[in-house]
């Protein structure tokens, strides 16, 4: 259905016909004028048209003007847009950029592949499939910080996660500041629900705050945090002073203080099956809120109102 923006602008239809009648005519007499011998040529042969000429040149003014003040008017027409589904939830994805996310003890359509090799192929494609979401992204090291802001804009999301560089946030494993930070934007959150999920491959080495003290605050602020161990050995198997393990028991108290899930992963199949299992624990269906888009029609009549003139200035020139 075809409906006018501006229809206000229609009440200067009738402005020619009352300013012809209303205003008093000038007085023809006065000084005479001198013009080009082409120009007065043309006036005299114009002084002389029939009433046919002078009825199609006085039709063309008013189809012109009528189409001018259509286009000012502003015609369109509603296109059908799907409905943006929208949950209501705000979720914060904190990865651990640390140095040994650079090892390559994962496995990627039978490639050998590094940890972040594996987390930038899965994490993508998950932070794709959570449309409705409004998704940040926080990364951390040594320090802790947002990668992209909250956004429904979750392919710009997924590319940042693809473009990572171990080292941006430095070599370390702040976990505490990670959560830290996700809480600090999420208590701001009116979002009926605040999520964080929290992926790590290390032990929790920088940072002045326990990360199970922020765990607390978090389940203060009714924010769950789900957490990923990442990595084939744990600390709590393997021999002291191994390199490249996770603390796979602070993630579980995280999880377990904030009311969220602590997943294990130790390869990238684990990985994909963690990712299915959060898209179950956070579903994504909902009704969505439907955008009005309008399809703008106003060029068609200034367009042919602008060619009309030009029409009618070139016949005027014959």
């Amino acid at each position: 259905m075809i409906e006018l923006a501006d229809p206000l602008f229609l009440l200067l239809l009738p402005l020619p016909f009352l300013v012809a009648r209303f205003l008093p005519a000038g007085d023809a007499r006065g000084a005479a004028l001198a013009v080009p011998e082409r120009i007065g040529r043309g006036i005299l042969t114009g002084a002389g048209d029939t009433g046919a000429v002078i009825l199609r040149r006085r039709v063309s003014v008013v189809l012109i003007w009528v189409l001018l003040v259509l286009a000012l008017a502003g015609p369109r027409q509603l296109s059908p847009v799907s409905a943006l589904k929208v949950s209501g939830r705000d979720l914060a994805i904190a990865i651990d950029l640390s140095g040994s996310m650079v090892r390559d003890d994962f496995d990627l359509n039978g490639e050998q592949v590094t940890r972040l090799q594996a987390v930038q192929s899965v994490g993508a494609d998950f932070v794709r499939r959570r449309a409705g979401d409004r998704v940040a992204l926080i990364v951390f090291g040594s320090d802790a910080y947002y990668a992209a802001p909250f956004s429904f804009d979750t392919e710009a999301i997924a590319r940042r996660i693809e473009e990572a560089t171990i080292g941006i946030s430095g070599r370390a494993t702040n976990i505490s500041d990670a959560l830290g930070l996700a809480l600090k934007r999420l208590e701001q959150s009116e979002a009926a629900s605040r999520v964080v999920i929290l992926l790590s491959d290390g032990i929790s080495n920088a940072g002045a705050t326990n990360p199970r003290g922020v765990a607390k605050l978090a389940a203060d602020l009714g924010i769950r945090v789900h957490t990923i161990a990442l990595g084939p050995k744990d600390l709590a198997s393997s021999a002291p002073g191994e390199r490249g393990v996770v603390d796979a028991a602070t993630l579980q108290a995280i999880s377990d203080l904030s009311g969220g899930t602590s997943f294990r992963v130790r390869t990238t199949d684990e990985l994909q099956q963690v990712t299915a299992a959060l898209d179950r624990l956070e579903a994504t269906d909902s009704d969505g809120l439907a955008a009005e888009v309008f399809r703008e029609l106003w060029i068609y009549p200034a367009a042919l109102g602008g060619l009309l003139l030009l029409w009618v200035a070139w016949r005027g020139q014959g």
